[in-house]
């Protein structure tokens, strides 16, 4: 119970790796707000609450201020505080730079980047006021560590997630709030069953560990990060692939 009576706010944890994260850091005894702008929420919830933990499933899209600002009201206002922000909202729609237009870039950098700064900015007053807390935000080795083919837009906003994060860790220090990244590989959700069989085969064969990432990766190094067995640790991005970028 690393993170008893810790309450947590989890973005895009309807499913996949923000599904994984929420269940994660709600068995370390935390209590979870569950966002997303789909009704899966509402089942995540419940298997949260099935852990022990308590659970209140908030719908926002992060791209929207206002979303933003009433679901940290909303858990302000139910848990009295927040000590967790897990920053995972993110779309990866592939398309060719080639053909890409300016609503195609503003969507994706809308959600992936700017919504981090929304969530950031809504529970920072919290935070400084306490003096502490701790912010993850979920990269990609897209971006922030290689290239990739059709992500331009995407590989952008990853790589911009990790320049708010190091220096945001600079701004916060001081204020006793750590910020950290996670960089995930190939992981094994139902958006990676986009790319189709023959291709995550493909992947897989490249990766040294040989195989997929699972959400639980991911969410097992959340929960240390949300730890205090992280509390030197920050400003940092850690790469979580299977040996992929290492070659």
């Amino acid at each position: 119970m690393k993170l008893k009576n810790k309450v947590a706010i989890v973005t895009g944890s309807g499913q996949g790796i923000g599904k994984g994260i929420a269940l994660a850091l709600a068995k370390e005894g935390a209590n979870v707000v569950v966002s997303d702008i789909t009704e899966k929420i509402n089942d995540v919830a419940k298997e949260i609450e099935g852990l022990g933990s308590k659970a209140l499933a908030i719908k926002a899209d992060v791209s929207s201020s206002e979303d933003v600002k009433n679901m940290a009201k909303q858990t302000l206002d139910k848990f009295g505080k927040i000590d967790i922000l897990v920053n995972n909202a993110g779309i990866y729609p592939f398309k060719p730079l080639t053909e890409m237009e300016e609503k195609d870039w503003d969507k994706v950098l809308d959600i992936n980047l700017k919504g981090i700064f929304n969530c950031t900015k809504a529970v920072l007053t919290s935070m400084i006021e306490k003096k502490s807390g701790n912010i993850i935000n979920i990269a990609s080795i897209a971006g922030a560590v290689i290239g990739y083919l059709n992500l331009v837009h995407y590989s952008s906003s990853k790589a911009g997630v990790m320049g708010f994060t190091r220096s945001a860790a600079l701004e916060l220090a001081q204020h006793k709030i750590r910020v950290n990244a996670i960089a995930p590989g190939i992981i094994e959700t139902p958006g990676s069953k986009v790319l189709g069989e023959e291709t995550l085969n493909q992947f897989i064969q490249m990766i040294p560990l040989k195989r997929m990432g699972q959400p639980r990766d991911i969410a097992n190094l959340v929960v240390f990060l949300a730890s205090e067995e992280s509390s030197y640790i920050t400003g940092q991005c850690i790469v979580t692939d299977g040996g992929l970028t290492i070659q």
